[in-house]
């Protein structure tokens, strides 16, 4: 029995339960989704019948909430140099908590913020654990899981370094972890390519952030070239890491028991891939 847990990110067009049935569908054992559309501030709530539904399915499906890496809409920026920007942030981030807990889901990906280069990177940060901090206090049983990023533009959490010093400043470290996406690392200059340099790396990781804080990784290959600072996510074995990366994780003790998602860019294959993915193990 495989200690890890593949899926992909499906999609929850027409119910957010309809992300289950389509990880289903595709062989998942695992699955991430967006609790509302991605690119609109607000959404109807979710109904009581919505809700029983999407726990029955779940039941079911025999998929597990904590192999579930649910992601937040990419308009919220909790790093927002600006108050009003930064108030509307908060309030659809503790929403999407909010819904994470009406679904029964223990953990919430999403990316931490950009500075929009109107203020310091070490303010940034600390608006955003600030943000982090007063969401944790109005709500409970939700884990809010940082990605890191690749760095494009002003958006922040592309060091090891940035996820730490926002856990750093948490006051409940109980309820917050990193989501390592493989093409955000790599394009942000961690290599992982090779046996050495995949070591070297996930060691460097263990000793500014800790294993103990991995809830999640998006399994990407990449588009754009090493430390390039560009999120272009490809295939697994099309792009620039290649397949050995991937091998190296589904025979990593240290990726067991947490979702392991795809966002690769062609999801007519996510169940050939999921299959590759789990071909790897020895």
């Amino acid at each position: 029995m495989s200690a890890k847990f593949v899926g992909a990110h499906t999609s929850a067009s027409g119910g957010v339960f309809n992300a289950i049935a389509n990880a289903e569908a595709i062989g998942a054992k695992a699955f991430a989704f967006f609790t509302k559309n991605q690119r609109q501030w607000s959404a109807k709530e979710l109904d009581s019948e919505t809700i029983d539904k999407f726990k029955e399915m779940l039941l079911h499906s025999g998929i597990l909430s904590k192999h579930i890496l649910p992601h937040d809409s990419y308009l919220i920026n909790l790093g927002h140099p600006e108050s009003e920007g930064r108030e509307k942030s908060m309030e659809a981030f503790l929403d999407e908590v909010q819904r994470c807990s009406l679904l029964g889901l223990d953990r919430l990906n999403f990316h931490p913020g950009s500075h929009l280069k109107k203020i310091s990177v070490d303010e940034c940060l600390a608006k955003i654990a600030d943000a982090m901090n007063t969401t944790l206090d109005k709500t409970s049983g939700v884990s809010l899981v940082i990605e890191n990023t690749a760095g494009q533009g002003s958006n922040l959490g592309f060091k090891f370094e940035h996820l730490a010093q926002i856990i750093d400043k948490i006051e409940d470290k109980s309820r917050v972890g990193v989501c390592i996406d493989t093409c955000h690392m790599f394009s942000a200059g961690y290599d992982i390519r090779t046996r050495e340099t995949y070591d070297a790396t996930w060691s460097e990781f263990d000793k500014i952030v800790g294993f103990k804080y991995l809830m999640g990784m998006h399994i990407n290959d990449s588009k754009a070239k090493f430390e390039s600072h560009v999120d272009r996510h490809n295939s697994l074995g099309k792009g620039e890491i290649g397949l050995d990366a991937f091998k190296f994780i589904m025979n990593d003790d240290r990726m067991n028991d947490i979702p392991l998602i795809l966002e690769t860019i062609d999801e007519t294959i996510w169940k050939d891939e999921i299959e590759l993915l789990y071909s790897f193990e020895k």
